[in-house]
């Protein structure tokens, strides 16, 4: 079984964000953590089928997540896995299935960090995972809305490990989050033309 994040009580609303991070230089609000994109951080450039995203990792706030992120990234894990989970006004997931929706072998957990600061908010990257909140391991997902319900504490005490932010190619965020979805190989919200990640390398 993929992991998966909640959507119990999600509520469709327009984001708070209004500009791609790219257009204001600094991605998210910097109250609750972030600093100007400087190119200092860590960054991972996904190549996907839809176009080029770059995350920057947050070390510092999520040492273990970022690791562990960073370890699939340099054993090419993420080369073939797809988005298999599309919900607009909520999030996109990949990093786990193939394009025939086969789960790929991902054995290294990580200890959930979700009580770092920082806030599941329009396009940060956090780690799926399933009801065991230490379950995360290489599936992940980016936020297209302000997701405060999957913050810590969350709705079982624990939330979901934010690491990472979009820094460039959040129109591609954007463009995966409006595709048509539907069911296939017993998961929903897939979509329907298959949007791979090529490949996934350290910048």
């Amino acid at each position: 079984m993929s992991n998966l994040v909640s959507v119990s009580s999600v509520h469709h609303e327009t984001a708070i964000t209004t500009k791609r991070p790219e257009e204001t230089g600094e991605g998210l609000s910097s109250g609750w953590g972030w600093l100007p994109y400087d190119g200092r951080m860590t960054t991972v450039l996904l190549n996907t089928s839809a176009g080029d995203i770059t995350l920057e990792l947050d070390e510092e706030k999520a040492p273990k997540t970022v690791a562990n992120f960073v370890d699939y990234v340099k054993a090419g894990h993420y080369s073939g896995t797809i988005f298999h989970r599309v919900i607009p006004g909520f999030m996109v997931q990949g990093g786990g299935l193939t394009a025939d929706m086969q789960q790929k072998p991902a054995p290294n957990k990580v200890e959930n960090e979700a009580k770092n600061g920082l806030r599941n908010d329009k396009y940060t990257v956090a780690m799926a995972r399933t009801s065991d909140p230490h379950s995360a391991s290489a599936q992940f997902f980016i936020n297209t809305s302000n997701n405060d319900f999957l913050n810590y504490p969350g709705q079982d005490g624990w939330g979901y490990t934010v690491f990472g932010r979009v820094v460039n190619g959040s129109e591609v965020v954007d463009a995966i989050e409006g595709v048509s979805t539907g069911s296939q190989s017993g998961h929903q919200d897939v979509p329907k033309d298959t949007i791979t990640i090529e490949s996934a390398q350290l910048v």
